[in-house]
């Protein structure tokens, strides 16, 4: 059985799209089919669902939750940063809103042998779709110790990052490195004692880290944003959940960016450079998850819920 990891915010953000009769949607992080599962119940109609995922087990099980509303579905094996040669391939040209949930989904986080936790000891894996060649094992085992340093201080926001790259490496230069126990301990060994006993789990950003690395998630977060907003007809929306800074950044500046009008000097008697918004924040500071929904779901306490409409043109 999958999971999904909130409830409350996962309604709004699938509310934020605003559906509409006959329209076309794509949820582009299908995970446990929680927000697919809300969108393809409210379409009728003409309407149809495209929901991606790389993951074959979350495509296995979204075949059996999806299955009283499959005539109106499409389920699609890829990475989400090739959002725009999906719907090419379907033919697809303009759709009415699209959809992403950015956090690992709670199975892959439980399922032990896929390498995502640090609180059991499993192969170094970490990747979102197992048929491709990087894995956690070449980053740790491979990569130069100033690469790693840098991944752990961009990706994890570890102040402690050079330590821990110090300690890796001198680890594998004995034997490779290749599990997640064996990895926490080299972790634990590169911060200092006091600072390991406040805070999260001192494992926390160096797994989120080579994550982030190991599925590229920053630059196919942005890509597929942006092949998004260009895909949605007017009056379309995007609805983005974040758990990490870093894509909420992401997130914040390309709304930001295409919800931008004139950017002519402001001493300029007329418009000159004929920018006009392509985009309408409807958020304008992020929704959060309520102190109710956080005391049943701890996953959730990072979570951020962002969404934007196509302007008419």
């Amino acid at each position: 059985m999958m999971f999904h990891h909130i409830t409350v915010l996962h309604q709004e953000a699938v509310d934020g799209l605003d559906i509409k009769l006959g329209g076309i949607y794509v949820d582009c992080t299908l995970g446990g089919a929680g927000h697919s599962s809300l969108i393809a119940s409210r379409i009728s109609g003409g309407g149809r669902l495209i929901a991606i995922d790389q993951d074959d087990i979350a495509l296995a099980n979204a075949e059996e939750r999806l299955a009283p509303y499959m005539e109106h579905v499409t389920l699609v094996k890829s990475n989400f940063r090739r959002l725009k040669e999906v719907l090419e391939e379907l033919r697809i040209p303009r759709i009415d809103g699209v959809l992403f949930d950015l956090g690992v989904s709670s199975p892959q986080l439980d399922e032990a042998e896929r390498g995502f936790s640090y609180n059991a000891d499993a192969p170094l894996d970490m990747r979102m779709d197992r048929t491709q060649p990087l894995s956690a094992y070449e980053v740790v085992n491979e990569w130069p110790e100033e690469e790693i340093a840098s991944i752990l201080f961009e990706y994890g926001e570890e102040k402690f990052a050079r330590r821990i790259a110090k300690e890796i490496v001198g680890e594998r230069k004995k034997n490779p490195v290749t599990t997640t126990g064996e990895l926490v301990e080299l972790i634990k060994r590169g911060i200092p004692a006091a600072a390991r006993r406040t805070g999260p789990h001192p494992a926390k950003r160096t797994f989120q880290a080579i994550r982030i690395a190991v599925n590229d998630e920053l630059n196919a977060f942005k890509e597929a944003l942006e092949a998004g907003i260009e895909l949605l007809a007017p009056g379309g929306r995007t609805s983005v959940i974040t758990f990490h800074s870093l894509e909420d950044r992401i997130c914040k500046q390309t709304y930001q960016e295409y919800s931008k009008g004139c950017i002519c000097p402001p001493d300029f008697p007329q418009c000159a450079c004929g920018n006009k918004p392509i985009l309408k924040i409807i958020t304008r500071k992020p929704i959060v998850p309520e102190e109710a929904e956080l005391s049943e779901n701890r996953r959730a306490r990072s979570a951020k819920l962002r969404i934007a409409e196509k302007v008419e043109q």
